[in-house]
């Protein structure tokens, strides 16, 4: 193990981890807002917007991301849309993750009890209000773990954004294995990169999930 090579790269890796994390959390972000807007329309059962959804998630659940990112940079600018390597890599993470986001919350919806929609409507809610007042906040909280394990799983598919030429973390260890032939010390900053990201996410749902069980108990 070169431990001189290792601290001359570490800036790339640092510089690669930002890139990564920034994609990362704007796919989360717009990941979380879709899979919910997807769940409502699937708890709700929406006419014709339900089918669309259903149709939505079995195309991205059933394709992998890298393919999705192959479309989105390779084939849509013969058909006149170009987009640069970030905004495939955000748009790929979102298309993937709100189906996953979707599951998970549609999931959650539907441990709500039907007596307590029974329940607003008898005192005047409408559907946005039951939902707004009554079941998300319960759906949220039942969601936690499921919402935490799709945040690691979508990080980790960050991994292959350097398909489309970003200079991500698998990006800079490819390059520097490529060039130095410094197989060990790269792998081996990418996986402490990786674990870096990831670790303390685990720590901070294990303790969020923690508190919710405990107010709700």
């Amino acid at each position: 193990m070169d431990l001189e090579f290792i601290k001359e790269v570490i800036p790339m890796y640092v510089e690669a981890t930002f890139l990564t994390l920034r994609i990362g959390f704007i796919g989360i972000i717009l990941s979380f807002l879709t899979g919910i807007f997807c769940a409502i329309i699937r708890y709700w059962e929406i006419p014709v917007l339900n089918l669309l959804v259903r149709i939505y998630t079995e195309i991205s659940r059933n394709t992998p991301l890298l393919i999705q990112l192959f479309f989105l940079y390779f084939a849509l600018p013969r058909m006149g849309i170009k987009l640069t390597g970030e905004e495939c890599g955000i748009i790929g993470l979102t298309f993937l993750g709100g189906s996953y986001m979707a599951e998970t919350f549609r999931s959650s919806l539907e441990t709500v009890g039907k007596s307590q929609l029974e329940s607003g409507m008898c005192i005047g809610l409408n559907k946005r209000q039951l939902v707004q007042y009554v079941v998300l906040p319960q759906a949220m909280a039942v969601s936690i773990p499921g919402l935490v394990a799709n945040i690691i799983f979508l990080l980790k598919e960050t991994s292959v954004f350097s398909a489309v030429a970003l200079a991500d973390l698998m990006y800079v260890a490819k390059d520097l294995i490529g060039l130095y032939y410094k197989t060990e010390e790269a792998l081996f900053l990418l996986v402490i990169a990786y674990f870096v990201i990831l670790l303390p996410i685990s720590f901070a749902a294990y303790f969020i999930e923690k508190k919710v069980n405990f107010n709700r108990g």
